[in-house]
């Protein structure tokens, strides 16, 4: 059982999004503010017509509804061609499964024979007139009513739906959100919660009850009381004294504070903090067939997120997964295979990835893909002396750093191939800046499966001679110039080259570092246009 497809109309800030999932670990990325949280959320909501744990008819508000479709609707009143009250939707479509065979049907936008649910909010048509009332002076509106909508959740073989009507079971692991110390233990707790078999739950209660009569029959705790009750009649008629909350509200959950290593959880490192509270809730939710994660990376060091990318990757076994994330060791732990670059209406994968590419990612999880992912434009370079040197060709040229203007300056080595392959797919810019290692058309013969591409751009220079970016630097700017700029006075550029081959970083450290401007070598300064 899982997800294929998922479609957003108007909910949040998605105005329309129709994305496509697969078995199995799907992670999104993409700019903050595109929208992957709501993405998970919108599923959740359709599973199982809740937001934050809370049914959605009563947490309804004006802000689940996308703030351009209200805009639209308030304008059309105002220019006199009114529109009906804007709707949002979320449409969730299964693969085949005879499990679900109760959710099939056409009742769906596509109107195609499927197996899905839909939870609208909509306009109740019972507040007609109250609407009609509302926008009698389109001045005065303000906002959207929305008191006067309601909540439909159905299947697509137009049969209601509840909590328990859908048989596939998920869960939405949302540990960033727990920003302060007191809804970190709650939540915690309720997973603690979860995870407890219902003898335990009742074991927990009757001890904490317990520990409430105890308190009451300590002698120091009835001295107190004594003495309270010795002042009736100052304060109140009544009998004053002190107990424990025996109300309903006060169960366990709300005196039981979470310990790791009898240190209580609120004074625990955040990243462990956050690693505890996702390792519990996949354990508490081991049932389910699918689980949505945001941003497992938040506080974690390299090493701890290398743990938890581990234990989700061996926990999530036989689910279905879908992920935000931020972090390209994430991203490439998982398998770069399983991206969906989502950019608020659509989403694009990387299913097709040659099979070695893919390999090369999981082995070595540590490149920045996601960077380039996210990029609005990426030059990639052969090591750092070659960074720098572009680094400072794009300052020179722009007066800022190529980072200022969303551009990546990636080192990969000799791995040009492995980030080609991952930018073709989703149409990234990317300019590639090689050697030419004394053969320039064979170097750029390697690139021509990228030839055609309007995206991808090979920067390689044609001078046999100037092989490698040292060279190409002496020949830009000369002697004098480079020693100039290095603080050396060399009388041939033999000697001046041995220097700066034998100290590439350094030297392109001082470069980058000095006052002066140089001159940049052609096919640098194609790159950093």
């Amino acid at each position: 059982m899982h997800i294929e497809r998922l479609k957003v109309s108007n909910f949040k800030g998605l105005k329309s999004a129709d994305i496509r999932f697969k078995e199995g670990i799907n992670i999104i990325v993409g700019d903050n503010e595109t929208g992957k949280s709501t993405l998970l959320e919108a599923i959740n909501l359709a599973l199982k017509g809740q937001i934050g744990r809370r049914a959605i008819q009563y947490d309804l508000h004006p802000f689940l509804i996308n703030a351009d479709a209200i805009e639209s609707w308030i304008a059309s009143h105002k220019a006199k061609m009114p529109e009906p009250p804007p709707k949002a939707s979320v449409e969730v479509y299964f693969a085949n499964d005879p499990a679900l065979a109760t959710l099939r049907g056409s009742i769906n936008s596509e109107k195609v024979d499927a197996c899905g649910v839909c939870l609208e909010l909509d306009f109740d048509e019972a507040f007609g007139d109250d609407l009609k009332e509302y926008v009698k002076d389109p001045a005065e509106i303000s906002g959207l009513p929305i008191e006067y909508y309601t909540v439909k959740w159905r299947s697509f073989a137009d049969a209601n739906l509840n909590p328990k009507s859908i048989p596939l079971k998920n869960a939405l692991i949302d540990p960033s959100s727990i920003s302060n110390s007191y809804s970190a233990n709650k939540y915690v707790l309720e997973i603690v919660r979860d995870y407890l078999s219902a003898a335990q739950s009742a074991d927990l209660a009757l001890s904490y009850r317990r520990l409430r009569d105890n308190f009451q029959g300590d002698d120091r705790i009835a001295a107190i009381n004594k003495d309270l009750e010795a002042k009736k009649g100052e304060v109140s008629d009544k009998v004053l004294s002190v107990a424990m909350d025996a109300t309903s509200k006060a169960s366990w959950e709300a005196g039981v504070l979470p310990h790791l290593d009898n240190i209580p959880l609120p004074l625990v490192g955040k990243g462990e903090q956050n690693s505890v509270k996702i390792k519990l809730a996949m354990q508490s939710h081991s049932d389910c067939e699918l689980l949505l994660l945001e941003e497992p990376e938040n506080h974690l060091s390299h090493t701890n997120l290398a743990r938890l990318v581990g234990s989700i990757s061996d926990k999530t076994k036989e689910k279905q997964v879908i992920l935000t994330t931020h972090s390209s060791f994430v991203l490439n732990k998982l398998g770069v295979g399983s991206v969906l670059m989502f950019n608020g209406e659509t989403g694009v994968t990387l299913e097709d990835l040659p099979d070695d590419t893919k390999l090369f990612f999981d082995r070595l999880p540590g490149h920045d893909t996601l960077s380039m992912i996210l990029a609005r434009r990426t030059i990639l370079v052969e090591g750092p002396s070659d960074e720098l040197i572009v680094q400072r060709a794009y300052r020179q040229k722009h007066g800022k750093m190529p980072l200022s203007d969303g551009v990546e300056v990636i080192s990969v080595g000799t791995s040009f191939k492995r980030f080609l392959d991952i930018a073709k797919p989703l149409s990234l810019e990317v300019d590639v800046v090689r050697d030419n290692d004394g053969d320039p058309k064979g170097k750029i013969a390697l690139f021509a499966d990228y030839a055609t591409d309007p995206k991808i751009t090979i920067n390689i220079d044609g001078d046999p001679d100037a092989n490698t970016l040292e060279p190409q630097l002496i020949k830009a700017n000369g002697k004098a110039k480079l020693n100039a700029l290095l603080g050396k006075a060399f009388e041939s550029e033999a000697e001046l080259l041995k220097h700066m081959t034998d100290n590439k970083t350094d030297a392109a450290l001082k470069v980058f570092e000095a006052d002066d401007d140089f001159e940049v070598p052609g096919y640098i300064a194609d790159a950093v246009r």
